[in-house]
């Protein structure tokens, strides 16, 4: 093969194979030396990829927990939007796509909002009621937990966040009524 800059060879257009070769520097601040690795090598040098650290001591660190938490090191997470899923209608039921989103509700009527099975254990979502339509959550195969027995919203401009610690159960907090 004809000696070629690497910008010059062709791109791989498949995912690599775990014995194809890489070319690798070893040494670039000394005597710099090329050296081949393959692509199982070098991943397996990574580790476990349940249990990562990313970053030295409290510099640019993230570490993802084997239980799958996400450790930012006391870190501020920046420049992070919620997705928003605007409903106009009077009736919606949530969907796993819903998962940390926020769900403004725009009705001047009432609202009815189902709470599904299957949604799985740790959904949570924020509910807005943003038009005058007071929202009503209904639960006819599901659980619904409010300290003061409440299964609606408060009023326009109303917030709520509905948590599942249990699958099929649900935790309704915030701005609530009867």
């Amino acid at each position: 093969m004809a000696t070629k800059k690497i910008t010059e060879l062709n791109a791989l257009s498949a995912t690599p194979d775990s014995a194809d070769i890489l070319a690798i520097v070893d040494n670039p601040g000394g005597s710099a030396e090329t050296k081949k690795i393959t692509v199982s090598n070098l991943l397996g040098s990574l580790g476990d990829a349940s249990t990562k650290t990313v970053g030295t001591g409290n510099n640019n660190v993230i570490a993802v927990g084997s239980g799958g938490g996400v450790d930012l090191g006391g870190n501020a997470l920046s420049n992070f939007d919620a997705s928003v899923n605007e409903q106009t209608g009077t009736s919606y039921t949530l969907q796993a796509s819903d998962l940390g989103k926020i769900v403004k509700f725009t009705s001047g009527s009432a609202i009815n909002v189902t709470l599904p099975t299957g949604l799985g254990l740790g959904f949570t979502c924020t509910i807005i009621q943003y038009g005058a339509g007071q929202i009503t959550f209904l639960h006819p195969s599901s659980t619904l937990y409010n300290r003061q027995s409440h299964e609606k919203t408060a009023g326009q401009y109303a917030v709520v966040s509905l948590i599942s610690c249990v699958a099929d159960v649900f935790v309704l907090a915030g701005d609530t009524a009867s």
